[in-house]
């Protein structure tokens, strides 16, 4: 690779160099606009290394023909795609996928997202989202793994691997690109592209860990965060893309900016124009521009001394080895074989899949009387906006998706209920909301439900149809861009004629189950109170209504666990169970003055982490360890044990958690930090054993800088003392022994 880049290299003007750090936006190129369009023209002269958001294996050939056979060197192009949770088989959000706590089949969704994409030309996708976020308020937390950092590390491993598979050069595997780098979570007041400030500890110990795994697992790229970092934004940061990523951390890919990321260093008011914050960027350690094309214009800079060549250099070397080990300088149109499309895509094995993935990700929040699973028999009332609405199953960021293809839940539920007696009636009920404005901004890019119909017209239907009910099943909750890019909220109750319509239905005395749709935890204290069955459905992609009548009916038993508590209100944020150590701890908490805790609700979660109900009950028996002591030296361990017990009438699946609490450190721990997990399936009486091992790597922790120095970062390290070891079922429910570490 470095003799075939160095001969290329040794050819390529200054101008072509940086064409290659240029990634425009194509829109929807066609084969005939791209013959006449200026983007075309801009690959024929060399000017551009990549294009995103172009679909289909017929025209991305044609894009790539023209960079292969019309511009003076053939270099071939990059294809990106926003392919987040799947492509046309449409996986659960990130933050769904997160509550199935199983590796296996987070790794499966990237693999199979991965053959579809790359069966269509990508190959490169903008995922995995690692950003860690404890505020539901932030709408792209639907985008992540959750609140936790050793969770959302497995995760951002697990999706690595299923993308980039063990070769990049199988036309089946595509380039991960993590992001977003860094900090991009902890934004303030859940404001998407905001500010944010944690302090290097709190950077490292809370954030920083599932990007660290991401690029230990060999992701190929990065992508740049739009929020400052330390006062300087992420995208033109020496400290984070070259100090810390690249001579730290040994990250040997490339980074690229956010979508206008460099020009908006002129919006941070740290550059005051465009050249100034190109130069910035490249001497930073950013290596491609996305739309900007802030680094094409830089050759006069070169020149006349103001930018060095040696970045220049740099970066178009690793935008070369990046199509080096995609093996595109050997085959240009890999990943175009318009074969591939008809044999991959939504395919019955991939859907088969996914159905079983979006079932694993459902949370059964809650089922007073074992009122689920329904039986197929009777009459049941599907009443809600949700029920009936194609195009929000698959969830925010899914561009590849074709919904004509996909269920209603109305219809999912029918198709589960053939052959029964039973009898399926439905009613809108209501809109999303009253505010036909506020509806027209959460239904946007071809979700659009709303019924022109009165408010009162729909409940008198629905009322009429759920008076002749046994059951009602009420689809209600967000659309599916409520949450997402740009769709922070300060209100993250049920939408008011929601509310409205499910008060009435309570009124009727007659069980109800809630089918509650959501891209972020949301606010469910009147519906914990008042409604017997809760599913947390979240979005489940393409597979969404046969996956919610897989579990309704009985056919999957629910497996899925929190990886975000739900909060009380909204007030709680930013808001997370690894709560640091304080000197006024509430353990209750309840109000109780000059404690930590708010005087107007519990400061507790409605529903915490690691929370998640069966169709059947385990029983956990005293934790075991192997010893009280664990010797800091030689590589020693101990190991902690609890044997579970499937004590119901049915097979389940539970996800036990290892949990530790640090007493006494340098710097101030949280109670509790989740560092070991295991999904464990038991027929119907049986039990296993569960072992974690613990060692000193595994209780460790980024230390406080004492010696505070310009780009210091903090080690991984762990004193003597004593350290907590839980194990439960969720965060708020375990058996704690103590560990002494000498």
């Amino acid at each position: 690779m470095n003799r075939y880049i160095d001969q290329l290299m040794s050819r390529m003007t200054l101008e072509e160099k940086l064409g290659q750090l240029n990634l425009p936006v194509t829109g929807n190129i066609v084969t005939g606009a791209a013959r006449e369009s200026d983007v075309a023209e801009d690959i024929r002269q060399g000017r551009v290394g990549g294009l995103f958001n172009l679909k289909g294996a017929g025209a991305i050939r044609e894009v790539q023909r023209i960079a292969v056979e019309e511009s003076r060197l053939g270099i071939p192009l990059l294809f990106g795609m926003d392919v987040i949770h799947g492509y046309e088989t449409v996986f659960p959000i990130p933050l769904a996928l997160s509550c199935s706590w199983d590796m296996e089949a987070i790794e499966r969704s990237a693999q199979i997202a991965a053959a579809e994409a790359t069966a269509d030309g990508i190959c490169w996708t903008f995922s995995p989202m690692v950003d860690v976020c404890h505020d539901g308020r932030w709408g792209r937390i639907s985008e992540g793994s959750g609140e936790d950092p050793y969770l959302g590390s497995r995760i951002a491993e697990a999706m690595v691997h299923g993308y980039q598979g063990a070769d990049l050069s199988d036309a089946a595997t595509m380039m991960a690109c993590v992001k977003h780098f860094a900090l991009y979570g902890a934004v303030e007041a859940g404001r998407e592209y905001n500010n944010v400030y944690p302090d290097s500890y709190h950077m490292f110990n809370e954030y920083m860990q599932p990007y660290k795994a991401a690029i230990d697992a060999g992701a190929g790229s990065v992508m740049a965060a739009f929020n400052t970092v330390q006062g300087i934004p992420a995208t033109g940061n020496r400290w984070l893309l070259t100090d810390l990523l690249r001579e730290q951390w040994g990250f040997n890919g490339f980074v690229v900016s956010d979508y206008c990321g460099l020009e908006q260093l002129c919006d941070h008011g740290v550059c005051a124009s465009k050249q100034e914050a190109a130069i910035q960027c490249l001497e930073a350690g950013l290596d491609m521009d996305m739309v900007s094309a802030g680094l094409l214009s830089l050759a006069e800079a070169v020149r006349n001394g103001q930018c060095k060549k040696k970045y220049v250099d740099q970066a178009c070397r690793r935008m070369l080895e990046a199509k080096y080990k995609l093996g595109l300088f050997d085959d240009p149109y890999r990943y175009c074989d318009t074969t591939r499309r008809s044999q991959v895509m939504r395919c019955p094995e991939y859907r088969a899949e996914a159905r079983r993935i979006a079932a694993e990700s459902m949370v059964l929040l809650k089922n007073d009387n074992q009122l689920l699973p329904l039986r197929k028999q009777g009459t049941i009332a599907l009443i809600g906006p949700l029920a009936n609405t194609r195009p929000n199953m698959s969830g925010t960021w899914a561009v590849a998706a074709v919904p004509e293809h996909y269920k209603t839940l109305r219809e999912g539920l029918q198709d589960a209920l053939e052959g029964s007696n039973a009898k399926l009636l439905y009613a809108k009920g209501s809109n999303l909301m009253y505010d036909a404005q506020a509806e027209a901004i959460a239904t946007m890019f071809g979700r659009e439900m709303r019924d022109n119909r009165s408010d009162a017209a729909m409940r008198d239907e629905a009322m009429r149809i759920a008076r002749q009910a046994d059951v009602i099943i009420a689809a209600m909750g967000e659309s599916s861009e409520m949450s997402g890019e740009c769709s922070s909220r300060v209100d993250i109750e049920m939408p008011d004629a929601q509310h409205d319509l499910l008060v009435e239905l309570t009124k009727l005395g007659k069980p109800i189950v809630l089918v509650h749709f959501a891209g972020r935890p949301t606010v469910l204290n009147w519906e914990t109170e008042h409604v017997p069955a809760i599913l947390e459905a979240w979005f489940g992609g393409s597979e969404t209504a046969d996956a919610v009548a897989d579990i309704l009916f009985g056919d999957v038993n629910p497996s899925g666990h929190l990886t975000v508590q739900l909060p009380r209100h909204v007030g709680q944020y930013p808001f997370s169970y690894r709560q640091m150590r304080t000197s006024r701890l509430n353990p209750q908490g309840d109000f109780a003055k000059f404690t930590t805790c708010y005087a107007d609700i519990s400061s507790k979660p409605l529903y915490p982490f690691g929370y998640g109900l069966s169709y059947t009950t385990f029983e956990y028996s005293p934790m075991t360890l192997s010893s009280d002591q664990l010797p800091m030296a030689n590589g020693q361990s101990v190991t902690a044990s609890v044997t579970v017990t499937n004590t119901g009438d049915r097979r389940g699946t539970e996800v036990v958690q290892l949990y530790i609490g640090d007493r006494v450190a340098k710097g101030v721990r949280p109670y509790k930090e989740l560092r070991g997990f295991e999904r464990v399936t038991l027929e119907s009486g049986e039990s296993k054993e569960v072992t974690f091992t613990i060692d000193a790597d595994l209780l460790g922790y980024y230390a406080p800088i004492t010696d505070v120095c310009a780009n210091a970062v903090p080690q991984w390290t762990l004193e003597p003392g004593e350290v907590e070891i839980h194990i439960g079922p969720n965060a708020s429910e375990t058996d704690m022994r103590l560990l002494t570490v000498q």
